[in-house]
Order: C-alpha cells, then structure tokens, then sequence
C-alpha cells in the first residue's frame, strides 16, 4: 500500500509555495480540482459496475442453460459459462485468493482516490474499480458459496477465452494506465519527461 501511495504521490506538498500572496500573506484557499476527479472515478466505476452487473442478470436469466447465440457467424457468441478461477479459466482451485486480491485492489484505489488530480487517471483507476467490484460481487455472492463464487463469463470470441464486462473494464483500465505511463502523465496530474 505504502509503494501504491508514493507512486501517486502527494501534489499538496508540491504547490505549497504558491498559496502565498505577493505580499507575503496566505492566499484564500480554492476548491480543489482533486474532486472532481474523484468524481469521475466513481461516476465511471459505478456505471462499469452497473453494466457488468446487469449484463449478469440478463445472461442467468435468459441464456444460462440454453444454447448459445452466435452474433458474427463462428467469430462471436455469447455463451454462459461459471468461471471459478482466473482470467482464461487459469487458477480455479485459488478463487478465495481471487477474491482477497479484488478486495485488495477495490481498497487500493478508494485509498488512493485522495490525491488523484488527472482525469485520464480518474476515468483508468474508475474502470479498474468497477470491474473488480463486478467480478468480487460474483465472487461473493454466487455458487458455490460466499468468497468461492464463481463469476458469469458470456462473451465468446472464437479462438478466445469467455470473459464478461467487468475483465473488459479491467484490460481497458490496465491499457489506459500503461499508456499514461508511458506518455509521462502521473495520477497527480504531473507530467515528467524521462
């Protein structure tokens, strides 16, 4: 966690000197952009988390034990499987390891959440959230029993792993962080040139 936090970084203690007014006094504090960053965190993280949760519903109630529906010929179906394990079906004897590291990272985020001053970020880091709060609801409330839960995976790439809506928001948030990286653009809405 600590490791977490000093990639993030603090950016109050970064612009401390210039809440000084010219004439040496202390400037009027403003609203700080911070949260509206937060904001959009968790605007994104509960509308990633909605669209996995009722993709869920409408899958077990309507696909689950019934034949599969092809959408783009053999390229893409949606096909209702329980995943106990990880991504791709890897891991299903760990799913209480699963569930520990999707709580770890919920906390995490929400912990870090604070200093979050970058909007890309924010959209990332929200997208990353949703996700693991979609698959831990899974894992938490689904058969075969609390924290063993196996999640709903349906959609069906030929020549691919089943997966649902919550990895997607994973391995779209993962890329986005990844790309950020590499542009420079820190979560405190630092940009450094290497």
């Amino acid at each position: 966690m600590a490791e977490a936090e000093r990639i993030i970084g603090t950016p109050d203690s970064a612009g401390a000197d210039e809440t000084a007014a010219p004439d040496g006094t202390a400037a009027p504090e403003e609203r700080p952009k911070g949260r509206r960053r937060i904001v959009a965190l968790f605007v994104v993280a509960v509308l990633a988390y909605l669209l996995d949760l009722g993709s869920k519903m409408l899958v077990v109630a309507k696909l689950e034990g019934h034949e599969p529906i092809e959408l783009v010929g053999d390229l893409l179906r949606l096909d209702a499987i329980r995943n106990p394990g990880a991504a791709f079906g890897m891991g299903e004897a760990f799913t209480i390891i699963f569930t520990c590291i999707a709580a770890t990272v919920i906390v995490v985020i929400i912990r870090l959440a604070r200093k979050l001053y970058s909007l890309p970020w924010a959209i990332a880091l929200g997208l990353l959230l949703g996700g693991a709060l979609g698959n831990l609801t899974d894992r938490i409330f689904r058969s075969p029993g609390v924290f063993e839960g196996a999640v709903v995976d349906f959609i069906a790439p030929a020549h691919f792993a089943v997966f649902n809506l919550a990895d997607s928001a994973i391995v779209c948030g993962g890329i986005l962080i990844v790309l950020l990286s590499f542009r420079g653009l820190d979560p405190d809405g630092t940009v450094h040139k290497d």
